[in-house]
């Protein structure tokens, strides 16, 4: 079943494709009209500063939480404790098996709209939205790399593993067996000093896994933004990697 999805048509023609997933709790909709408000040093959103770009916010949807009694929350895994992402690791694995799969089909679907130009799909996530892309970007079956990678409040689900260990957890078929994706593939992390959901310690583990993976990572790091975006300069760093690595 396709998941639902909060759509930016572009306002020029169409030369490009960000699929941006939102975090834990969130709704596309919300996500979506909250990203705007996050502006550059022109105060432009990253919206408005590419115009010819679609934006597609796909909905996690209601899933049980196995720690909260059953009680269902948007969230595109599940988690047993926020503070310590090691315990009861395993029950992550069912929901980011699923969601991965299902963002792969709109990646595909997203490319195909472009003749197939996947080079010119952009990957994107906030907090469990970017762990759950960090899983779709390393188990692509896509015919070519994507144009580009963006986490922010990002970490590394399973973390300390090698690639083929990574991939094995989830299991999915027709995964491209190399890491040339991921060496061509430009990735840009964004993250705050003072998260306090998703520590920074945790997105210097990603960054460092990616790393080792092969990929060209871009780092930032800010002193302050919280679990969110860093604005403006956080922002300006956004349309820059995009502006160098896509345009």
């Amino acid at each position: 079943m396709d998941l639902p999805a909060t759509i930016i048509p572009p306002s020029a023609p169409h030369t490009h494709t960000v699929v941006f997933l939102h975090g834990r709790g969130d709704t596309a909709k919300n996500f979506a009209s909250t990203l705007r408000l996050s502006r550059d040093s022109h105060n432009r959103s990253l919206v408005e500063n590419f115009p010819s770009f679609r934006w597609v916010f796909p909905e996690a949807g209601l899933r049980q939480t196995t720690a909260l009694g059953g009680q269902k929350t948007s969230q595109w895994f599940d988690i047993w404790d926020v503070t310590n992402f090691s315990d009861h690791e395993e029950l992550q694995a069912v929901g980011l098996r699923e969601s991965v799969t299902h963002i792969r089909q709109i990646l595909k679907n997203e490319a195909e709209n472009l003749d197939g130009k996947w080079d010119n799909v952009i990957l994107a996530g906030i907090s469990q939205g970017a762990a759950t892309s960090v899983h779709t970007l390393l188990n692509l079956n896509s015919p070519q790399r994507l144009g580009a990678f963006l986490g922010f409040s990002c970490r590394m689900p399973f973390p300390g593993r090698s690639l083929a260990d990574t991939r094995a957890i989830l299991g999915l078929e027709d995964v491209r067996g190399n890491n040339e994706d991921l060496r061509g593939t430009p990735v840009l992390l964004e993250h705050c000093l003072d998260d306090p959901l998703v520590l920074i310690e945790w997105g210097r583990t990603l960054r460092d896994i990616l790393g080792e993976f092969g990929a060209r990572v871009t780092w930032k790091e800010y002193p302050d933004g919280g679990h969110w975006f860093n604005s403006p300069l956080g922002m300006d760093n956004a349309v820059t990697f995009l502006k160098s690595h896509v345009l």
